[in-house]
This record gives structure tokens, sequence and C-alpha cells, in this order.
């Protein structure tokens, strides 16, 4: 019976709805309503604050998955992707079937076995999203703020954003050039010139 169905039955002068409307209340204020509902959220929570909460859970079809939710979680990301290797793998399903069957492709499941070989299980979280390294900041931007920084070393990181605007025609954040610089101080203090794949 729901609380909506309570409350009315209840404003009608019900007996039955009267005690289900105490009972209800009851729970709500014991924190019984929901409990299980709460519980699942905060699995739901936790695989996305680790990106591991896999975007298609419906795709699972495996038949450890569908009949064994207790143990197995389709939402897991990395239970799914270590099950489908180990079901190619151990149990011997063709790869095509095995992907299939865990809602991957088969490129997906050669990029998940090599990176359970490379890392171990830490391989099948997904990578952080965005950038690697500071596209835009290149080695001639870098050098450009360098020589200006020569020529003026009052100037902060907030006032080269402008001169990287109007020389580069970019938008970049004070703190990225920073680091830009820093790893290029490195890199020069290391005996590197540049980036790799930075070059002309």
């Amino acid at each position: 019976m729901s609380w909506k169905y309570c409350r009315t039955s209840r404003q009608e002068g019900g007996d039955d709805a009267a005690t289900a409307w105490r009972n209800h209340r009851y729970m709500v204020a014991r924190g019984v309503v929901g409990m299980v509902a709460r519980r699942r959220d905060r699995k739901v929570e936790a695989l996305q604050q680790t990106r591991t909460l896999n975007p298609s859970p419906a795709a699972v079809t495996d038949a450890g998955f569908v009949a064994g939710a207790d143990f197995f979680d389709a939402r897991d990301v990395v239970q799914v992707k270590y099950e489908m290797v180990r079901r190619a793998r151990v149990d011997g399903v063709p790869v095509t079937r095995a992907a299939a069957a865990f809602g991957f492709s088969r490129p997906s499941f050669y990029s998940a076995a090599e990176a359970l070989d490379r890392d171990g299980l830490g391989g099948l979280v997904p990578a952080k999203p965005g950038p690697r390294k500071a596209h835009k900041l290149t080695d001639a931007v870098c050098a450009y703020l360098e020589a200006v920084l020569a020529g003026d070393g009052s100037l902060r990181p907030a006032d080269l954003v402008a001169l990287v605007a109007d020389q580069f025609g970019l938008r970049v954040h004070p703190r990225s050039i920073e680091r830009a610089l820093a790893r290029r101080r490195r890199r020069t203090a290391d005996g590197g010139d540049s980036e790799p794949g930075s070059g002309p």
C-alpha cells in the first residue's frame, strides 16, 4: 500500500488505512523505508566515484550475471571485464561470444585482456577523461613564455594568460601555464629538449 493511498484513505476514515499510515510513519522514523534503495544507491555512488560504473549494465546477458545477481554485479565494469576475459581464457568461450555476452565488442575485449595482462585488475579501471598533457601549451608557446619571463620576471601566470591569448589565440588557465613551465624546466634540467611528439 503506497503512502499516497494511505494518506487518502486515512482522510476518508478507513481503519486499515490508518493502521498502515501509522506503520509507515514508524518505519520512516526508524529508517527502514528505503533502506534497500539507499544501500543500492551507495554502491552506485561508489562506482561512479571510482569511474567503474558500467554505462550499460543491461547489455550484460552472461548467465553468471543473470542468475548470480547476489555475487555478480553488472553495474561494476571491472568485474564485468574481468569475467569476460576469464570466460574466454579459462572456460574456452569464443572471444566474439564472450564479448557479446558482456556487452562489449571484440576490440574492447582485446583491450581489456591487454590491460589485465599489463596492469592487473587496476588496468580494467577506465582512465580519467580529458587530455593527458598540456596539449595547447606546446614547446613553441613555452619557449615564448620563457623568453617573456626572462625579460620581465615579475609577470605572474595570470599575466601570461593574456599574452598567450594575444600571441597564439589560445585560452589557457594560469595553473596550466605554471605546470607546463615547471615540466619544461624539469626536462631541461634532466637534459631533455622537448616533449615526445611535440617537435616541428
